[in-house]
């Protein structure tokens, strides 16, 4: 479950949030009924709702990145936001772009090489470039090398750079609160957690010398 308190249905604190409830959930309380259509609990919805402004100002930039005065390849954009939903090891924000990759008409072979895009040859120099400073800005914190942003200018403009810049920096955002949260597919156990060693075993053992140690 998220962390963080759920707003049921009843307790809607807006319009829009009401909206949303309906348009994803129908008429189902969401907390008491989660479930969305691509296999989601919808927590993100009901906890964002705490906080009806912010639940509006992430929903308006939804659809800033969908808005038809965008120059961006939506390719482009959707590599950047799944590579950095993998790179911040949200399951759910790349989870969902995966999806959406494959929703416009990208192979399954495109899309299961994206957490490995540096050595597979299924992507062009234009994605290439795109995932390197995805990279960049989700791996690296925006430390960016003059040659990737080189590369992008033969490619891009600087008005499409600007656009996969915010675009995929909302979405490292999206993915590093979910993980906070433990909202939807982000619901996961810490994975990296200590090993029990054998019964038996002394902690100053493995320090000790061993006959058989190579001098």
């Amino acid at each position: 479950m998220p962390r963080l308190r759920q707003v049921s249905r009843a307790d809607a604190p807006s319009e829009v949030v009401l909206q949303y409830y309906n348009r994803l959930f129908g008429d189902r309380d969401p907390v008491t009924q989660p479930g969305t259509a691509t296999g989601t609990r919808g927590d993100w919805w009901t906890v964002f709702a705490l906080a009806p402004d912010i639940f509006k100002h992430a929903v308006d930039g939804f659809a800033v990145y969908r808005h038809p005065d965008r120059k961006l390849d939506p390719v482009l954009r959707e590599l950047g936001q799944t590579r950095a939903g993998w790179v911040k090891g949200s399951q759910f924000v790349f989870s969902q772009h995966c999806k959406s990759l494959r929703g416009l008409g990208v192979s399954e072979e495109k899309i299961a090489a994206v957490p490995h895009w540096a050595v597979s040859d299924v992507f062009d120099e234009k994605e290439r470039a795109v995932l390197a400073y995805t990279d960049c800005l989700s791996m690296a914190g925006g430390r960016t090398p003059e040659a990737v942003i080189d590369k992008l200018k033969t490619f891009l403009s600087d008005l499409e750079i600007l656009e996969l810049t915010y675009i995929t920096c909302l979405y490292d955002m999206h993915a590093v609160m979910c993980r906070a949260l433990r909202l939807e597919f982000d619901d996961r156990d810490e994975p990296i957690v200590e090993v029990a060693a054998p019964e038996g075993f002394k902690a100053t053992d493995f320090l000790s010398a061993s006959p058989r140690a190579p001098r």
